[in-house]
């Protein structure tokens, strides 16, 4: 559970490789608690390339397939894979990616919060005086800046790629981010629908990392 969370569900993307991948999640929850995670994942073939160079070729180099989600599934109560395909799609250098898409239904806030995070460090939902606050990390604060140099490389090879979180709500919610004033994200902070977007080299270069609540 935590290999696919971590690949899938804006874990500290690391350096050069992970800059080669792109995640959404689309989080929509009923009034009474159930609903469905879509989920999509963009890798560039070149990273899957690089990943075949050593002899690895056993191992992808983001090891997330339909048997991980069923095995991972069957283990976390109130949660269902309803679907999951793959396929090539073009990318904004010129090359293809490999496109996985994925849909979940989760029973309760329980099941949800299980599949966001099996260890129970990184998300948190708490329901009091008839209000409702998920929270999750995207990224943990870093001891060290990324070298300059290294950054602006990240930051080119992972171009036309992002990370992006949509939530939908039984009623009226409100997102905000931790900390606030991120300039690169895309942030719709009210409605039924809210959501947020950030690019990946511009998520991995954040040095004090980030993290979204969502109340209603």
């Amino acid at each position: 559970m935590k290999r696919i969370m971590y690949c899938l569900l804006f874990a500290p993307l690391v350096l050069l490789t992970t800059s080669c991948l792109g995640a959404s999640a689309d989080i929509v929850i009923r009034a009474d608690g159930s609903g469905t995670i879509a989920l999509e994942y963009r890798v560039s073939q070149m990273l899957e390339s690089l990943g075949r160079l050593d002899g690895n070729e056993r191992w992808p180099a983001i090891p997330v397939g339909k048997a991980d989600f069923e095995r991972s599934v069957a283990r976390l109560p109130g949660l269902r894979l309803s679907s999951f395909s793959v396929k090539e799609a073009p990318n904004a250098l010129g090359g293809k990616d490999l496109v996985t898409t994925v849909k979940l239904d989760f029973k309760d806030y329980a099941a949800l919060l299980s599949f966001l995070d099996s260890a129970g460090s990184r998300a948190s939902f708490i329901q009091e005086n008839g209000q409702s606050t998920l929270r999750f990390v995207l990224s943990d604060p870093k001891a060290d800046a990324i070298d300059a140099d290294l950054l602006s490389l990240i930051r080119e090879v992972s171009a036309g790629y992002e990370i992006s979180v949509s939530f939908t709500a039984p009623q009226e919610a409100a997102l905000s981010v931790i900390p606030p004033h991120v300039s690169a994200a895309r942030v719709v902070p009210q409605g039924k629908k809210v959501s947020f977007a950030i690019g990946t080299g511009e998520l991995v270069g954040l040095k004090d990392g980030l993290a979204i609540n969502i109340v209603w």
